[in-house]
């Protein structure tokens, strides 16, 4: 597990909202520098950075004390809030941010997160902020009509470097995580239910390839000897090529992949997997 320690950024200093009230901000740090460097020194491994303004206005507004944060830590830093352009990303991936975050852009320019994760693979993060399961853009003043799970279901095979998800319900409130909301938008989505099932009765499958042995890609999965996984189709919705999204099984006891417990999900060509969870 990783922990992200946040500074959200308002006027330039360390502040905590309640529910995104701007107008309920708690300054708790006005030199976001130490900060940053308390965390570090706390021994944390990232920072999560949030320009409260730049999402108000949809632009950068807190740069100076972003700068200011990356000049002061070594630990890899992420950041949102008013990051709507190819340009924007650019200039702060420049400056030392390790992975930027986009929310606003994912919803409005959904194009921008394509282009962004090919031109950056690695770097590129979507923000999912929610109010009532649906996505709040705009610094969380405006309510769209796209809900949680399918705004993440967008970008499944976009190569995205994460998912962040905020409910906004809870955010500043010291009430817990919303455990729920948040397992529901990790489960696989259904079309990579199906396949899990297929593989368990050992078929029919879409593709004359599926069930073929499968190399331990860029050593991303845990290594084993040759022919111990098998690969899946996993459809997508539209397309009638095999796309990016598979399914990895891991032989049983019987080398039979249906009963054994190790499966894993990628939906981004092999540059991430997700262990499936039995």
């Amino acid at each position: 597990m990783i922990l992200f320690p946040a500074i959200d950024l308002k006027d330039g200093q360390c502040v905590r909202l309640k529910h995104g009230e701007m107008g309920s901000a708690t300054i708790f740090n006005d030199d976001p520098g130490a900060q940053a460097a308390k965390f570090e020194a706390q021994g944390f491994g990232w920072l999560h950075i949030v320009d409260l303004d730049g999402a108000f206005a949809g632009r950068p507004v807190n740069g100076q004390a972003v700068d200011a944060i990356l000049s002061a830590v070594k630990i890899p830093v992420q950041l949102g809030g008013g990051i709507r352009d190819l340009a924007t990303i650019e200039m702060w991936l420049a400056k030392g941010v390790r992975r930027v975050i986009l929310g606003t852009a994912a919803v409005r320019k959904p194009e921008l997160v394509r282009e962004a994760c090919i031109k950056f693979p690695g770097r590129i993060a979507v923000g999912i902020d929610a109010r009532d399961g649906r996505v709040a853009v705009a610094g969380w003043a405006e309510e769209s009509n796209v809900m949680v799970a399918e705004l993440a279901r967008r970008f499944e095979d976009a190569g995205v470097a994460a998912i962040i998800f905020t409910d906004i319900g809870r955010d500043g409130a010291l009430g817990g995580l919303n455990l729920e909301g948040t397992v529901a938008l990790a489960d696989l989505p259904p079309e990579a239910q199906h396949t899990l099932l297929l593989i368990r009765r050992g078929g029919p499958f879409p593709f004359a390839r599926d069930g073929v042995a499968f190399g331990n890609h860029e050593r991303l999965l845990p290594r084993r000897a040759r022919g111990y996984y098998t690969e899946y189709t996993v459809p997508t919705p539209g397309r009638r090529d095999r796309g990016a999204r598979r399914i990895i099984a891991g032989r049983g006891p019987r080398r039979d992949p249906a009963t054994s417990g190790e499966y894993w999900y990628t939906g981004d060509h092999y540059r991430s997997f997700v262990r499936i969870e039995e």
